[in-house]
């Protein structure tokens, strides 16, 4: 994978005392300083382009302009964590998955601007035609959950597993919120991507081809659908730690286990707790908890009512007027809900007091989507996504054994 960026390079770094002593940093330590970019990698990488200001009261003018002058020749997809003034301008919202299939069934569209992060602008890339052009607005917009597994990482895994004995009966699932490099691994192990939607559908079909799970890069949607949906218990999931040796799990532990679980987790799901949920429970009588199977095990396990991003609107669309609603995902979206359900009488809450917006969504910010559409409109394609040849055809192999899920 390769994201194409048009800005001019950046300024040579200057020498600092480091240099003198030849020290050479590692490539993360020049991630972290802002140094250097990784087009393999999730981690942000610089602002490229003029963007216009941020307090330019024109903004919303020219974004509506600039999509007038493209027509039918994009199409912008607005993820459910987006800020309301980058939703206004989508032709359709939705989760990763959903928006990646509505881009490859408008093959009309020359180019797809997804607003959301990095590794749903692959996956669209994937499942559109050649001929169209997927841009993400910011480079920067990645995402800390496919972060935390990376295709080495992973490949060392599955070395682990072959020493240990087990690595042919177990499938690895990799969940839609990883790199095109996870999914590409996923695809050429005979395995298979899942939605947090399918995650139990997708672990039925894995134990039939297996006897093991390697489920990544989410630990918590893994052994949520192992314990809660599939009647697994706590002890058949393992935990792969890629920062330590073998994972930090003995060869006998991994024959006994059920899931492989992989050491990773999404920032905003995983800072709800269960005192956020016996907090709101306290505070607000006769509150009814959904969650997203991406949060705890014990928030999971106190939690009224759990389900994907789609589900959690379903459920709301059919409460009843006067209903009282906590909800644990990320801000943009629940605030949206509050917004608009208040007018039916339904009350809906952030499950916890700390305020937790998914920090790299909101790097689509308007400024960034202006820049985006009036540089399209230009004839200027600017931050365009691509997955290389040999990457796609392996993910979208695993995309297919998901789609083709009973």
């Amino acid at each position: 994978m390769r994201a194409v960026n048009t800005a001019p390079p950046s300024a040579p770094v200057p020498a600092t005392p480091g240099d003198a002593l030849d020290v050479q940093p590692t490539p993360l330590a020049l991630l972290l300083l802002g140094r250097d970019s990784d087009p393999r990698s999730e981690r942000g990488v610089e602002c490229p382009g003029d963007l216009p200001s941020p307090s330019d009261p024109d903004l919303v003018e020219r974004a509506r302009a600039a999509k007038e002058r493209l027509g039918e020749k994009v199409f912008v997809l607005g993820h459910h964590y987006q800020r309301d003034e980058v939703i206004r301008f989508a032709d359709v919202t939705g989760d990763s998955f959903k928006l990646a299939r509505d881009a490859a069934a408008r093959p009309e569209a020359e180019y797809i601007v997804f607003c959301g992060v990095h590794f749903m602008a692959e996956s669209a890339d994937i499942l559109t035609s050649d001929r169209q052009q997927v841009v993400l607005p910011d480079l920067a917009a990645g995402c800390s959950m496919a972060d935390m597994a990376t295709a080495e990482q992973v490949a060392e895994c599955w070395d682990v597993l072959t020493e240990a004995g087990v690595a042919d009966s177990t499938v690895p699932v990799s969940y839609m919120n990883s790199s095109a490099d996870i999914k590409a691994f996923t695809g050429r192990h005979g395995g298979t991507i899942c939605t947090s939607s399918n995650a139990r559908r997708a672990l039925d079909w894995a134990f039939s081809q297996g006897e093991k799970v390697l489920f990544l890069p989410d630990q918590h949607l893994g052994r949520n659908t192992a314990v809660r949906d599939m009647g697994m218990s706590l002890e058949d999931c393992v935990v792969y730690n890629p920062h330590r040796p073998n994972g930090g799990l003995t060869a006998e532990e991994l024959r006994a286990a059920k899931m492989i679980l992989w050491r990773g987790h999404c920032s905003v799901h995983g800072r709800f707790t269960l005192d956020s949920v016996n907090d709101v429970r306290e505070r607000v009588p006769g509150i009814n908890v959904l969650v997203h199977p991406e949060c705890r095990h014990e928030v999971v396990a106190a939690a009224d009512h759990v389900g994907s991003t789609e589900y959690i609107i379903k459920t709301l669309e059919a409460a009843p007027a006067g209903s009282k609603w906590a909800i644990g995902t990320e801000l943009n979206l629940v605030r949206r809900l509050a917004n608009r359900f208040a007018p039916e009488g339904k009350e809906v809450v952030f499950l916890d007091r700390t305020v937790c917006f998914c920090s790299t969504m909101n790097r689509i910010d308007l400024p960034h989507l202006v820049w985006a559409l009036e540089s399209l409109a230009d004839g200027k394609v600017v931050n365009r996504i691509q997955v290389d040849p040999e990457t796609e055809k392996f993910a979208k192999l695993a995309l297919e054994r998901m789609l083709a899920l009973p």
